[in-house]
């Protein structure tokens, strides 16, 4: 009679388990958002990755500015948009028109 019962009972106990696994992994919280999530870690790390490549090619231009007058030089008259007197400059485009 008691191996009958028990036997009952731990299948109960295994119906209870498999549905409670079942409905949790299909949930909101289940295998659906585990995929997101590791999309998006995959994002975040190439976006790093990025970055990282970004920063080193900034490092190596900050370095030849610094190591070159050369190109410290041309680097300034490029942003400030400075000449040397005596130099001719010629502007080819349409002009800003303000």
């Amino acid at each position: 009679m008691k191996a009958p019962f028990s036997r009952l009972v731990y299948l109960i106990a295994f119906v209870v388990v498999a549905t409670y696994a079942f409905v949790t992994l299909r949930g909101p919280h289940g295998i659906q958002a585990m995929m997101e999530k590791q999309r998006t870690i995959q994002d975040l790390e190439k976006q790093n990755s990025d970055t990282a490549k970004e920063i080193e090619r900034m490092k190596g231009h900050l370095q030849r500015l610094s190591d070159d007058p050369a190109e410290q030089e041309l680097e300034i008259r490029q942003r400030l948009k400075l000449v040397r007197p005596g130099e001719k400059v010629y502007i080819t485009g349409d002009p800003d028109k303000k």
